[in-house]
Formats: C-alpha cells, sequence, structure tokens
C-alpha cells in the first residue's frame, strides 16, 4: 500500500512516464512490478550488482544501475520523471535529485520531493483490485516459524529476496 498510493497520489500511473526505484527489497519489487503494470519506463538504482540479472529478467526493468557507478548516475541526469525510494539503508539523496526532470510550472522549471506512508480503505481496495486485474504478486519466501531467529538473522543480513512469511 506504502508504494501504491504513493505512485497514484502523485500521478506515476501514466503510461510512457518514467520511474527511478531506489533499492530493490520487498518494496522496491512491487513498486517495480507496479510501474510496469501501469506503462512506465522503470530503472532499478541498487547496490547490488548480484540483484542485476533477476530485476532485467524476471522483474522486466528496462535499466540497472549500480548506485556507485557514478558514470551511469551523470549519464541520466534529467532523464527520470518520477523516483521513489524504498531503500532502507542511509544513503545519500542528493545525487538522484539530478536525475529527475524539471516539470514546467509557469515560466519556471521545477522538482517536487514528497513522502508517503500509506493509504485509506479505498486505496486499499483499489490496489488489491489493480493487483488481481494485472496479475500482480509479491515475490515472497515462504518460512516455517521454527525459523524465525534465523530470519531474523538473513533480514539483518539483508540476505532475504524480497519478503518472508512465516507460517
Amino acid at each position: 500500500m506504502t508504494v501504491y498510493a504513493s505512485m497514484v497520489r502523485h500521478k506515476m500511473n501514466q503510461p510512457g512516464k518514467s520511474l527511478g526505484v531506489i533499492g530493490l527489497g520487498g518494496l522496491g519489487h512491487v513498486a517495480v512490478k507496479f510501474g510496469k503494470a501501469f506503462g512506465l519506463n522503470v530503472t532499478i538504482f541498487s547496490t547490488s550488482i548480484s540483484k542485476k540479472e533477476e530485476a532485467l529478467s524476471q522483474l522486466d526493468a528496462d535499466n540497472f544501475v549500480v548506485s556507485s557507478d557514478r558514470n551511469r548516475i551523470k549519464a541520466l541526469v534529467k532523464s527520470v520523471d518520477f523516483i521513489i525510494d524504498v531503500a532502507s539503508g542511509d544513503h545519500p539523496f542528493d545525487p538522484y535529485m539530478e536525475l529527475m526532470k524539471l516539470v514546467e510550472f509557469w515560466s519556471y522549471g521545477m522538482k517536487t520531493f514528497s513522502g508517503s506512508v500509506t493509504g485509506g480503505t479505498k486505496d486499499i481496495q483499489e490496489m488489491i483490485d489493480f493487483f488481481t486485474s494485472n496479475g500482480i504478486h509479491p515475490m515472497i519466501e515462504i518460512i516455517p516459524i521454527q525459523s524465525a531467529n534465523e530470519a531474523i538473522e538473513r533480514l539483518l543480513k539483508s540476505v532475504v529476496i524480497y519478503r518472508l512469511r512465516g507460517y
């Protein structure tokens, strides 16, 4: 809901636009799925080159950029309409602001920075309907509840593939 409400609220559901997703984890992979379903050109920014193949082949992202590759980042200046930052670690945001296109406002160009945490009941139902009609499913790993301590260790080491669910 965090990702969906933010994307719709800020009109990131317009086909032909471009979306940058910072962080390819639990929320990031869902942002990519939503972006592709909305008809956006999606570029993923990640610290982990190991996620590249999956991002391009399974999630169908259009581009994958390792966030430490300054030359690639510079090549994308003013090329992205929207950026959604769902990276959990502490990281600078300034380099990504340069990637955003300017939005014409009267005779000025501007960029908007905003945050969002959730949506209401109507938004949740809309998201569920969108999930269903577009065949979107989050990628989760199901583990037995007896492995909860191991799961916590994996979360702390960032070796979880998107989401964990206990049973």
